[in-house]
């Protein structure tokens, strides 16, 4: 991952319903949820929330496919992972115990097999 990369999910993270969205679909798993269910969870108008999914896809944090009529929307686990080594790749110049494991923080929010 790059600064620009990083710095477009980032951007796209910073917005309370996108960040919401994200958590939920990461919380969903691979399978993922429909759009339509997203925004009635979260009590966001479904225009709206389709604008906030779509950023966060042009971010390469979700990614979408269509089954039938509805969309759904899966969390992009392969580029959350890499924002998050991107972000802590440089952590505490080399002194673990200042950070801590970072892995163990990691893993231990995620779903099994969908995390790390």
């Amino acid at each position: 991952m790059n600064d620009d990369s990083a710095v477009a999910a980032l951007s796209a993270l910073a917005h309370a319903d996108r960040l919401a969205a994200f958590r939920m679909l990461v919380r969903a798993g691979p399978n993922g949820m429909p759009s339509g269910e997203i925004a009635e969870a979260l009590a966001i108008a479904p225009t709206r929330m389709s604008f906030h999914l779509a950023t966060l896809e042009r971010a390469k944090l979700l990614h979408s496919w269509r089954d039938g009529r509805r969309i759904l929307y899966a969390a992009s686990y392969d580029d959350m992972r890499q924002l998050l080594a991107f972000l802590t790749e440089d952590c505490c110049s080399g002194n673990p115990e200042i950070c801590g494991n970072l892995h163990d923080t990691f893993t231990s929010t995620c779903a099994p097999k969908t995390c790390l």
